[in-house]
């Protein structure tokens, strides 16, 4: 048994396909700064094969432009990756780019007209001071040129802004150098035209929109501004003067740009009268105007709440809508300082778009290229940022881009604001139907679980037709999809969803992946994938650990890249690659399934772990794909990327190996020994047994020699073996080792002797286990077997090799009639059979009875029976009942009182597969049959507790001879029977013994109209008084046993009874007595009268005499008293 498993142990990587070479390939090395790695895609053009590896980081620390690289395959062990310069040749025409930060290389994707795809998300442009992250992706033509840009987010910025400030100048305001300040730190990055009106009781044009060239001389100009003073604060006049008079052409306005004004006041408007009618005119001449109410005045002459509160709801009507982007408060002039970032960020926003977008953002901080899926259809891609990081799909033709609106991908219902900042456009997929394509999303932080979003695309229009849910806080559901045409046949099997960061057991980054199969348009969960268990352990926890681990987090984040790849194993199904770049502390690994069936196996095939160091390259299965030869074999190859690096693995060809047995002779004979075959100089049988192996490989290169590696194992199933190798060279005889070298097919032949004394109770089993010797070539196939077990049956039938046998069989119930209660009545079948002549291989007995019985159990613990419905089938002897042997054994049965049958019939006969004469086959059956009757289950009790009784009648009471009413005899006296039925129907309609046929009735059921034209119907009135409105509720209730009619026939029919009669009689003992009339006779009442005078007499009597004779005064008293 040890060998055994030294040579599984051997023979274990030779049996898994891991037909992905780890050990052999190519190797990429980059920055581990710049995020070599991030992205990996193979690539083929006329000059050549390459890996294309994304970068994004490129450039850092000063400027993260990030690029790709084009790796070239098949020059050597370290080959010179080359920058292609992507940022440099991608532009947006009429726009002031922002290229530093665009991470360029964090999407890379090939495209169908053999070029491929990098995008930058991080791309911006500016608008007037407001940067705006859109993202961008550039076309690559297959000979590396840039084709065209694509920024499907960038909009064009609005008309540069006049922007007229109006200053309350009056004497409240305090101090008047706060207000230096804010204009300063405010307008220092303006690069626009700025106008400044100052108002107390007057107004004044203190700066002019076109008055000043630079920025500096605008703010020397600031700085020594005078206070405009006064006693009054005429807000409406300073709003108005600045209205009609700052924004005209004279004063340096420019036709067609935006008006924003900014009012900033401390107090209510003397002219408040005047405010309403001075706002409308703004709003004609559409001026945008951002309110800013200082309380610095309020507070120090502590105002009421309710001024203040009026003051603010004054400033608020002032400003513009929605009012809470345009009006701000601060509680005194030093504080205005903290909100001129604030104020500056909603005006530039005006900048971007032509609306009063001052808070919330559409498609400016978009950020496409996330994602991206290039199809025939054309581009689509992700835009996490977009409507303030709800994210979007922007889809991409050569028709036109298609923008979602920001509730395409909302649920309506959605009351609790569940799809705030979700990331939809996080990971973009396609799925091809019958019925046309589905576009897949996935937006991870949705209500923090992360879900799936699944749509159809008609135009510009989009339909969600399925969404799949996370289940854990977290997990990031959604944040990877790959779709999968595993059978190839053009249409999308499964969908896979990666949730790389679902937490383990001990709160570690595991990951998950969820295979959904897809059915009719509907997305259906399958499976989930999980990786290997990673056990976390660090300096605070690092019991029973042999490594510990020194970077963070802990896991494996196991779906943080998936991909589908091209057939590995070369059996016509695409496969499965799924990274888990955190595994072996950051080292990394990436997991190998299988297709199969159009889904993936579920257990994963290969683990390739990460070959860096876990410092200069981590995160290991960061990236990978695998849709090319590249080196030229006809074989997929597959790239994996991490950071700091990328490698190239060759895949090994499939080797398909077949094996076959067979034995000469096929049986053994012990009774046949050969005089040629001698063990222990003894002579026995031998066997030749033939072992052959066909061998070819997938692919369409040619056969190479093959080494390959078995063993053949006798009698494997045993501890010790019945036989053994004629081999003495051989140090186990009953195992041989061969390593053997074949082309197309090989055969070799191995002997072997049987021992003597052998037991016949099973067959000689032998066991061929068979692998390939060495791991440089290919690898075989995981689908087909790598062990053969064959048996040869051991016969004893004389020395004509010709086994007759003469089986008899006996069988006998132990009942010969019964009576079937309303219980399960059991009985028994002795079955008692003889082999008479050769030995009987295989012999069997089988019954079949009738369904008034059923099968208990067979009373032999070394018999083994098998039920199938109304059969028994049991073995015999096995393997074989020798000659001259008797077996007895017993069956139990159980009577079964739903079936009525008159009798229970069972039917037995002996085989086997040795052969038997016609003559002797008159005994292998015996029919049996036992009749049955039915006992009728009825069993009739009385109350035998009552023995005897006592009736008194009362003296003077006189009964007439007639009773005119039942009541004049007394209490009503009940008397029950029970009767106990033993389950039939209607027990008490007990008639003679005669069986009654009773034809069934057969009624059709009609349908009646109920009407009250035919039946009768109750009316009612119901008042209703004088009013204007007036409710009547009106209640009906249908009574259903109106409306049904049935009639029931019930019949039981006996076949046979049995009648018990049994007579219960019960004897009570009645005594009547009358009783004598009431009162004591007088004669008594006299002579108890006279008995107690005497006694009285004779007491007084006593005591006198001994008061006389002892104390007479003490007497005197005593009889004085009484």
């Amino acid at each position: 048994l040890s060998r055994s498993f030294s040579f599984l142990a051997v023979l274990l990587p030779c049996v898994l396909s891991f037909n992905v070479d780890d050990k052999n390939g190519e190797t990429f090395n980059g920055p581990l700064e710049d995020m070599f790695g991030y992205s990996v895609q193979q690539f083929e053009n006329s000059e050549g094969k390459w890996v294309l590896i994304g970068s994004p980081l490129a450039g850092q620390p000063a400027k993260r432009t990030g690029d790709v690289y084009k790796c070239p395959v098949g020059q050597g062990p370290n080959p010179t990756c080359i920058k292609l310069e992507l940022p440099e040749n991608t532009t947006i025409p009429n726009l002031h780019e922002v290229k530093e930060n665009m991470t360029m290389g964090t999407t890379l994707v090939t495209n169908p007209q053999g070029g491929f795809l990098a995008c930058g998300p991080q791309y911006g442009y500016m608008c007037g001071q407001q940067t705006y992250i859109s993202g961008v992706c550039t076309n690559v033509s297959s000979t590396f040129q840039v084709l065209n840009s694509i920024a499907p987010a960038v909009q064009e910025c609005a008309k540069e802004l006049d922007i007229v400030m109006v200053l309350d100048g009056s004497n409240s305001i305090w101090p008047w150098t706060s207000i230096i300040e804010f204009l300063v730190k405010f307008l220092k990055n303006i690069e626009i035209g700025v106008g400044i009106v100052s108002y107390g009781e007057e107004v004044t044009h203190n700066v002019n929109l076109s008055q000043f060239d630079t920025t500096q001389s605008l703010l020397a100009k600031v700085a020594k501004l005078p206070q405009q003073t006064g006693f009054k604060t005429m807000t409406a006049l300073g709003i108005d003067t600045a209205r009609k008079e700052a924004f005209t052409v004279e004063r340096g306005a420019r036709p067609g740009v935006k008006k924003v004004m900014i009012i900033v006041t401390d107090g209510e408007s003397h002219d408040f009268f005047n405010l309403d009618e001075v706002i409308k005119e703004c709003e004609e001449d559409d001026i945008e105007r951002f309110g800013i109410a200082v309380l610095g005045d309020y507070n120090r002459n502590n105002r009421s709440i309710k001024e203040v509160k009026k003051f603010i709801e004054e400033i608020q009507s002032i400003s513009s809508d929605p009012v809470g982007d345009h009006f701000f408060n601060v509680s005194d002039e030093f504080a205005l300082l903290n909100i001129v970032d604030a104020l500056g960020s909603r005006i530039f926003a005006l900048e971007a778009t032509s609306g009063n977008y001052t808070s919330s953002f559409e498609m400016e901080m978009s950020q496409a290229g996330f994602s991206a899926h290039t199809s025939k259809e054309g581009v689509m891609l992700g835009a996490v940022g977009a409507y303030e990081w709800n994210g979007t799909v922007v889809m991409h033709t050569n028709q036109g881009t298609v923008v979602p609106l920001n509730a395409d991908f909302q649920d309506p219902l959605d009351e609790r604001k569940e799809s705030l900042a979700g990331y939809v456009g996080y990971a973009v997929q396609a799925a091809s139907t019958p019925n046309g394509v589905l576009y897949i999303t996935g937006a991870p932080r949705y209500n923090h679980t992360g879900r799936v979003i699944v749509y159809k695309l008609d135009g510009g229009v989009i339909t969600v037709t399925q969404v799949l849910k996370g289940d854990q806080i977290g997990s990031y559901f959604g944040s990877v999809l790959q779709t999968v045409d595993v059978d190839q046949d053009s249409y999308t099997d499964i969908l896979l969803v990666g949730a790389p960061m679902f937490m383990g057991p001990e709160r570690e980054e595991q990951g998950q992946v969820y295979v959904y199969k897809l059915n009719e348009g509907l997305f259906e969960h399958q499976t989930t994938l999980k990786p290997d268990n990673q056990t976390c352990c660090t300096s605070a926890h690092s019991h029973g650990c042999t490594i510990v681990n020194t970077n963070g987090p802990c896991g494996a984040r196991f779906g943080t890249a998936i991909a589908e790849v091209s057939d590995l194993d070369l059996d016509g199904n695409r496969d499965v690659a799924i990274g888990a770049p955190l595994e072996n502390d950051h080292k990394g690994a990436v997991y190998v399934y299988h297709g199969a069936k159009k889904t993936i196996k579920e257990k994963y095939v290969q683990r390739i772990p990460g070959p860096g160091d876990g410092v200069k390259t981590k995160f290991f299965g960061q990236s990978i794909h695998g849709v090319m030869d590249l080196n030229g074999d006809g074989i997929i190859d597959i790239t994996i990327g991490g950071l700091g690096g990328a490698s190239l693995f060759w895949s090994k060809d499939v080797a398909e190996l077949y094996a076959n047995m067979t034995f000469d002779p096929n049986k053994i004979n012990l009774q046949q020994p050969s005089e040629d075959c001698v063990l222990g100089e003894r002579a026995t049988v031998c066997v030749k047994t033939r072992v052959c192996f066909s061998y070819s490989v997938k692919s369409e290169k040619d056969h190479l020699n093959l080494a390959i590696k078995y063993n053949l194992t006798l009698d494997s199933l045993r501890a010790k073996s019945r036989a053994a190798f004629v081999n003495p060279d051989e140090k186990s005889e009953r195992k041989v080792q061969v390593t053997a070298n074949i082309i197309d097919a090989l055969c070799l032949e191995h002997s072997f002797a049987m021992k003597a004394n052998l037991d016949f109770r099973d067959p000689i089993m032998v066991s061929l286990e068979f692998g390939l010797a060495e791991d440089t070539g290919p690898v075989l196939d995981g689908d087909l077997p790598t062990s053969l077990n064959k048996t040869i049956p051991l016969v004893d039938c004389g020395s004509d090799d010709k086994c007759i046998a003469d089986l008899s069989l006996k069988a006998v119930p132990s009942i010969q009639s019964l009576v079937i209660k309303a219980n399960k009545e059991k009985f028994h079948v002795l079955i008692t059979i003889r082999n008479s002549q050769d030995n009987a291989y295989n012999t069997k007995v089988m019954l079949s009875f009738t369904e008034n019985i059923n099968y208990v159990k067979v009373k032999a613990n070394d018999k083994v029976c098998s039920l199938n419905n109304t059969k028994v089938e049991c073995a015999v002897g096995y393997p074989f009942l020798k000659s001259n042997v008797e077996e007895v054994f017993e069956i139990l049965f159980e009577v079964n009182p739903a079936h009525v049958w008159k009798e229970i019939q069972i039917n037995v006969t002996a085989t086997s597969d040795s052969e038997e004469l016609n003559t002797t086959l008159h005994d292998n059956s015996v029919r049996i049959s036992i009749p049955v009757k039915y006992e009728a289950g009825l069993r009739f009790t009385a109350d035998r507790h009552m023995k005897e009784d006592h009736i008194i009648v009362k003296e003077g009471e006189h009964y007439p001879s007639v009773f005119n009413h039942t009541s004049v005899i007394g209490e009503e006296v009940k008397i029950i029977y029970t009767t106990i039925t033993r389950d039939l129907i209607n027990p008490l309609k007990i008639n003679n013994n005669n069986t009654h046929t009773i034809n069934p009735k057969k009624e059709t059921l009609s349908v009646f109209l109920v009407g009250c034209k035919d039946h009768p119907c109750k009316s009612f009135i119901c008042s209703i008084p004088h009013v204007n409105n007036s409710q009547v509720n009106v209640t009906f209730r249908v009574w259903k046993p109106t409306f049904i009619k049935v009639s029931t026939h019930l019949c039981v029919c006996f076949l046979s009874f049995a009648c018990f009669n049994t007579v219960v009689s019960i004897q009570v003992k009645i005594q009547v007595s009358k009783e004598a009339l009431g009162g004591i006779p007088l004669w008594i009442i006299i002579v108890s009268i006279l008995i107690g005078l005497l006694i009285l007499a004779l007491v007084i009597f006593a005591l006198w005499k001994v008061c006389v004779c002892s104390q007479p005064s003490v007497c005197l008293c005593l009889l004085g008293n009484l």
